[in-house]
């Protein structure tokens, strides 16, 4: 029986953990969902996403968002289902058999270990590919000419921010259009310029807009006035050609074995993000049993009020500590011991006061006597 009674605590603590870390799962992946949604297609508005890759696009950004949406899930599901147990005074039966806090890892751990496996898969093998598959969409897209991206009758920005291009594209062409209008501006000098018709080429492995039979206006900053050219023939730079297969691909889209073999700053900064994120996981679930508690006096919320803060707090410090690794100003190895060996160090420290119920007061009593003693 004595042995009994623990297997079943355990078995509920996981069940209500279980609960509580699905119904945060669905509300957090819902709420990111949405906002990326909302990012996706303010990007496809800029002409930086195809417009029928919107849901690809954000299924892949949510898929690389999902280990820090499981380990927020985990963490507050360990610190709301401990909170509950102590507001209904089952943490009070629980110490009151002889077990302490130490007693509640096992349990802990148990239900969050698989968790924590497929944080860590996500996080060093999903999210680069996810990030790869992104960056194929938008290069895939951007390599396109701005004529052909935009949509006939509708004003679109370039992929750069710097034109707003028009065209009425009656042709079956690909290549060219009619009735094409351009507003540039870099900075100096802003110009705008409309033609009949336009056709796309690629001279010297540069794209080239072929206008004919147009006007362009164009003011400067530095000079009064407006100056007003006619033209039969005019062609303006619109992009480079589209880069070969030798091109250097992003950091992020790197796999975790490129990281390691290659120690540049930049890629040792990405394999620390990474590692921090299956190793965060295992600190909020400890960080969870340590800061998980319910004073009567305080609002219910205060525990996972705190957390949150702490979850901030923690993600911010693995962001910082990114940049300087990237930067090369602090080493990988220093860095991870310094964040998360210390979180982990910080975290067994709280645990242990808990667990032993040592105060200041308690640990000056027990100094005095083995003084008095010796």
């Amino acid at each position: 029986m004595f042995s009994f009674e623990p297997m079943l605590f355990d078995s509920s603590i996981r069940k209500e953990l279980a609960r509580s870390f699905g119904a945060t799962l669905v509300v957090l992946v819902t709420v990111v969902m949405t906002m990326m949604l909302i990012r996706t297609l303010g990007q496809a508005s800029k002409g930086s996403v195809s417009p029928s890759d919107v849901m690809l696009v954000m299924g892949f950004t949510v898929l690389g968002q999902l280990p820090t949406i499981l380990s927020l899930s985990l963490f507050i599901a360990v610190v709301g289902t401990l909170s509950r147990m102590y507001r209904d005074s089952e943490m009070v039966i629980w110490f009151a058999s002889g077990r302490g806090l130490i007693s509640l890892v096992r349990p802990l751990l148990r239900f969050a270990w698989p968790v924590m496996v497929v944080i860590a898969v996500l996080s060093l093998l999903v999210w680069p590919w996810a990030n790869s598959q992104i960056q194929e969409l938008k290069t895939r897209y951007e390599q396109r000419s701005d004529i052909d991206r935009i949509a006939p009758g509708e004003f679109q920005e370039s992929s750069n921010g710097s034109r707003v291009f028009f065209i009425d594209k009656d042709t079956p062409d690909t290549l060219a259009a009619n009735n094409v209008f351009i507003a540039a501006n870099d900075g100096k000098r802003e110009s705008v310029t409309s033609a009949r018709s336009a056709r796309l080429e690629t001279q010297g492995g540069e794209r080239m807009a072929l206008l004919s039979d147009g006007q362009r206006l164009e003011t400067s900053r530095d000079k009064p006035g407006v100056k007003i050219s006619e033209f039969s023939l005019y062609g303006t730079r619109i992009g480079s050609a589209p880069p070969g297969s030798a091109e250097e691909q992003a950091v992020k889209t790197r796999t975790t074995y490129d990281l390691v073999m290659q120690p540049l700053p930049a890629y040792r900064a990405e394999l620390g993000w990474r590692l921090g994120l299956a190793l965060a996981a295992l600190n909020f679930v400890l960080l969870g049993l340590a800061v998980a508690s319910v004073n009567p006096r305080a609002a219910r919320s205060t525990s996972m009020v705190f957390a949150l803060f702490a979850f901030i707090v923690y993600y911010n410090l693995m962001t910082l500590g990114q940049s300087w690794v990237g930067a090369d100003r602090l080493g990988l190895t220093s860095f991870m011991v310094m964040l998360h060996g210390g979180m982990l160090a910080a975290s067994l420290l709280v645990l242990a006061v808990r667990h032993n119920q040592w105060t200041v007061r308690r640990l000056w009593r027990s100094a005095e006597a083995g003084g008095q003693s010796a």
